[in-house]
């Protein structure tokens, strides 16, 4: 079996192959010590480990699973917004720019369900419709639809459950095209929290000093609402990379608690996630 002429075929036809395999470019050494550590026998299984390591992550079905999971949140984000602005009673949304702001981001979430609905080649009605939701989290929210600071708490709650969900889900999606577009929607998710963070420090009693991005603060939720509290779990974490390198005083520097915290958004899982998602989902149509 002749590792390199396998090597330069698959080449051909994909010319990342040795990045994919080694980000840092270490692959043609490897194989070299594979081939001098294990039997010829034991080779295909090693060679089979190192392809799934490359490609596994580009398996289809778990592509699609993952645009299918950020369809139906966007379908969330996009019913909130657009019910909340259609309401007969939607003066409670302040007119100029407090409900421009939640226009355009109401028209950012169908933008990126119709691009979600296209990759996945949906067609025809959406998948989610408004009364499948149940925006009181089960009365937990119960004012939601009439009490503008209520309205932007779960906005908030939504947004950045919103970034910390894209981010969760790129593993998954690393060497694939849509990669790229799950970014570009993350980032607008995360422009849309920072605004919404600022609106909320502007609007909503107790908390104006929030700031435009998640701050330290002992359980990682620095809203002060608590019913919303695992959507910020995680986010105290002073630690970061493979080898949890503590960053607070790294290399002795002043670098604080705060700031080690608040430099570093952390990703959310799949599993957290939809737990987040089906407070507000009716049963039926909850996400499994």
């Amino acid at each position: 079996m002749n590792i390199l002429n396998i090597l330069d075929e698959i080449e051909k036809v994909d010319g990342e192959i040795y990045e994919r395999l080694n980000p840092r470019r270490k692959a043609m050494r490897d194989f070299y010590n594979i081939g001098k550590k294990i039997s010829l026998a034991a080779l295909p299984l090693a060679m089979g480990s190192m392809f799934q390591k490359a490609y596994g992550q580009s398996n289809p079905s778990s592509v699609t699973d993952v645009l299918n999971f950020a369809l139906a949140l966007e379908y969330l984000e996009w019913n909130y917004y657009n019910h909340a602005l259609t309401l007969a009673n939607a003066t409670y949304i302040p007119d100029g720019a407090p409900r421009a702001a939640i226009t355009t981001i109401r028209n950012h979430e169908r933008a990126h369900v119709d691009l979600l609905k296209g990759a996945l080649n949906i067609t025809g009605a959406d998948g989610y419709v408004y009364a499948d939701f149940d925006f009181t989290a089960n009365g937990g929210f119960g004012d939601v639809n009439t009490n503008y600071q209520t309205f932007l708490k779960v906005a908030l709650a939504f947004e950045d459950t919103g970034v910390r969900a894209y981010k969760g889900q790129a593993p998954i999606l690393k060497g694939n095209a849509v990669l790229t577009t799950a970014l570009q929607i993350h980032s607008v998710e995360a422009r849309h929290a920072s605004h919404i963070r600022q609106m909320v420090a502007a609007n909503v009693t107790g908390a104006g000093s929030l700031k435009p991005w998640i701050a330290y603060t002992a359980n990682g939720n620095d809203t002060g609402v608590s019913a919303v509290d695992a959507v910020y779990a995680g986010e105290q974490t002073t630690t970061q990379g493979p080898n949890n390198i503590q960053i607070t005083g790294i290399n002795g520097t002043a670098v604080t608690q705060t700031a080690a915290a608040e430099s570093f958004d952390e990703f959310l899982t799949g599993s957290a996630v939809k737990t987040i998602a089906n407070l507000f989902i009716k049963a039926g149509k909850k996400l499994t």
